[in-house]
């Protein structure tokens, strides 16, 4: 990562404690642990007895702790804890805990709840993989299973508001123009933000520079923030650009303190996003536990898809004990309706952020093996990593099948391959899974 000024940020990712201070009243404990509990005062009048657990499928162990950071697409896990899903299938005592930034989940993981941390999360796509290769804080691998996607699209790239005078848009190529003028102004370190190295949105935010000829790495400062402080520090104006998740580029726009470029969606229609990953040794030590956990989260997914469940939905999300946000801040997006802060609105847009529908929930290894190419071209993991061999390692799709034929999903709803084939790009691009080294060959900007 370019190095880059501390003191010209709020606060950046890189301070990993969790006493890191929060914008938005967003809190954690004061050591690198998962934080206090929270529990839902309706969680006891809504939850299901587990009376449809048979003997022989009780779980081993009725607790876990799972983290989550404040994004909407950590919705599955906060509504299973509300809805009393995890005590519908006998892990009645689950624990939802909010972590401060994207490396304090990876650290916490890697603790493990016996040691005060946690044992599962939601979480980047692409974590799994690096702990699983030993990029953790000890640098010690901690191999880690992918149980199923979380959800797909929901993620935007904000501008600043001095761009809207250019008309920045999908097209980064306005971008380098206007970054070119800077520095001849002698503006030379250009920010970019993006969330966790290597984690989606650090994807997203490179791929879109690099389809405009801008070189993440030489031509700006790419830069690790914490989702909730983005728009802080956005409001620092040292900051041109950031990429995260929902509700932080609405509230951006809300906050008339930049405007949405565009929306993730865009980039790569129905891109895979967040997911529930947990710690191999737990998951192998108590598959019943882990399948019930996956059947209450794949329960919860088919509710937070429901239209008459969003404003229900995001009015717990923005509660103090979750993210602690205004709900008018998540909801239009939640719903589709994505106004992006430079006169352009779109109603219903079906890129809206999807957590059951067209099979958001089901972790085709063909996404992972994207997400592990992909930081191969930038340079995060070795050239020379057997792609294959590490997604079929860590991706556990045969989990996310028992489970869904056990809270009785439809056999159509359920893929038949773990590819969902080749992937086409805005630019044109396309990803075979099959050929990832052709892929990498195709790239004009990457490190390998």
């Amino acid at each position: 990562m370019t190095r880059f000024t501390r003191r010209q940020f709020i606060i950046t990712a890189g301070a990993t404690a969790a006493g890191t201070l929060l914008v938005h009243g967003c809190t954690s404990n004061s050591s690198n642990t998962a934080s206090t509990p929270t529990s839902s005062p309706t969680a006891a009048s809504t939850a299901i007895p587990a009376v449809n657990v048979s003997a022989a499928d009780t779980p081993e162990v009725t607790t876990a702790k799972l983290g989550f950071i404040a994004l909407t697409d950590s919705a599955p896990l906060i509504i299973a804890k509300e809805k009393g899903l995890f005590e519908k299938y006998g892990m009645k005592d689950v624990e939802v805990l909010k972590q401060a930034s994207w490396p304090v989940t990876r650290d916490n993981l890697e603790t493990g709840s016996a040691g005060g941390g946690i044992d599962g999360a939601h979480i980047l796509s692409p974590m799994p993989y690096f702990m699983t290769l030993g990029q953790t804080k000890t640098n010690q691998p901690l191999p880690m299973y992918i149980l199923a996607r979380l959800n797909t699209n929901g993620q935007a790239i904000s501008v600043a508001n001095t761009y809207k005078e250019v008309k920045l848009g999908l097209d980064s190529k306005i971008l380098k123009d206007a970054f070119a003028k800077a520095k001849a102004t002698g503006k030379n370190d250009l920010k970019v933000a993006i969330t966790f190295p290597g984690g989606t949105h650090d994807l997203w935010m490179r791929y879109w520079l690099a389809s405009g000829g801008i070189d993440p790495d030489k031509d700006v400062s790419t830069i690790p923030v914490p989702p909730p402080q983005m728009v802080a520090n956005m409001k620092t104006a040292n900051m041109e650009a950031f990429c995260a998740g929902e509700p932080w580029n609405a509230q951006l726009v809300n906050q008339q303190a930049g405007y949405t470029a565009l929306i993730t969606g865009e980039l790569w229609k129905d891109h895979p996003e967040k997911a529930l990953g947990m710690r191999a040794d737990w998951v192998d030590k108590n598959p019943k536990a882990a399948k019930a956990i996956l059947m209450a989260v794949q329960e919860a997914q088919q509710w937070c898809d429901k239209l008459e469940n969003k404003e229900e939905m995001c009015q717990i999300l923005s509660q103090a004990k979750w993210f602690k946000v205004p709900a008018a801040d998540i909801i239009d997006r939640a719903k589709g309706k994505i106004d992006y802060g430079n006169g352009r609105v779109e109603e219903n847009s079906p890129l809206l952020m999807k957590y059951w529908a067209d099979n958001a929930s089901y972790p085709y290894k063909s996404h992972d093996l994207w997400f592990v190419t992909e930081n191969i071209r930038w340079g995060n993991i070795p050239a020379d990593t057997n792609i294959k061999q590490l997604v079929d390692k860590v991706n556990r799709e045969d989990l996310w099948k028992e489970a869904a034929k056990a809270i009785g999903v439809a056999d159509t709803q359920i893929p038949t391959s773990p590819s969902r084939g080749i992937e086409t790009f805005f630019d044109g691009v396309k990803f075979d899974p099959d050929k990832p080294e052709d892929y990498l060959k195709s790239l004009a900007i990457k490190k390998v």
